[in-house]
């Protein structure tokens, strides 16, 4: 059943890989999008929800089973595809994919040539930028900045609970999340300690890990101040 928010602009489709996609048109103004603007490209109806001012707009396209819902945006020549979803106050714009099982949400950005894949998590003001990729089960959140050519550190199956620890960079140096926990490499190790021991084999563990991730992740060069730009809009 069509839905009251947007349409599929059939005379507008495109073919890619096989996979044939659809221009969205807005029937009804919301948020920042008038009525009658047109948009991105989807494969059906379901990529983008019905509520909310979600949008997707310029060449950027959403396929397979990916979503794109809350107040996200998916913008330029980007492509949310496989089982993604994009939701919250989330941007993915420039030449950025997100795939996989991967999610981006709260008010994080991916831009650029970013990749973001696999089960991944980007949450929080993160920022994925540059050629960077975030794969596997990498959980970037917080404050954290992953830019240029940069790789995240990430160990599986560690801690008492056998999870995820996930080190990248940011402003203030190092940033690690694990479970629920999410602050600097400082911060982290202090709270490793108060709960395990740094004597112990778990805290040694963690202590170990994050000495690896420091002698890989390159503090020495200061990161961007500048926030990622949305495109302008497309004249009909």
């Amino acid at each position: 059943m069509s839905n009251k928010k947007f349409e599929l602009v059939a005379e507008s489709a495109i073919e890619v890989f096989g996979i044939k996609l659809f221009r969205i048109r807005a029937k009804v103004a919301f948020g920042s999008v008038a009525a009658g603007e047109i948009g991105g490209y989807v494969q059906s109806e379901k990529n983008v929800d019905a509520a909310g001012n979600a949008w997707v707009s310029g060449n950027a396209r959403v396929s397979g089973n990916a979503r794109v819902s809350g107040n996200a945006r998916v913008s330029g020549n980007a492509w949310v595809y496989d089982d993604a979803w994009v939701y919250d106050d989330a941007r993915v714009s420039g030449n950025a994919r997100v795939s996989g099982n991967a999610w981006v949400y709260d008010d994080a950005w991916v831009y650029d040539d970013a990749w973001v894949s696999g089960n991944a998590r980007v949450s929080g003001n993160a920022r994925v930028s540059g050629n960077a990729w975030v794969s596997g089960n990498a959980w970037v959140s917080g404050n954290a900045w992953v830019y240029d050519d940069a790789s995240i550190f990430w160990a599986s199956r560690v801690g008492s609970e056998q999870g995820t620890l996930t080190v990248c960079r940011a402003k203030a140096g190092l940033w690690v999340s694990r479970g629920c926990f999410a602050g600097t490499d400082t911060e982290f190790l202090a709270a490793v300690d108060a709960r395990h021991g740094k004597d112990s084999k778990i805290g040694r563990e963690y202590h170990l890990l994050i000495e690896v991730a420091r002698s890989r992740i390159d503090t020495s060069t200061p990161l961007p101040d500048a926030e990622p730009v949305e495109p302008a809009k497309d004249v009909a």
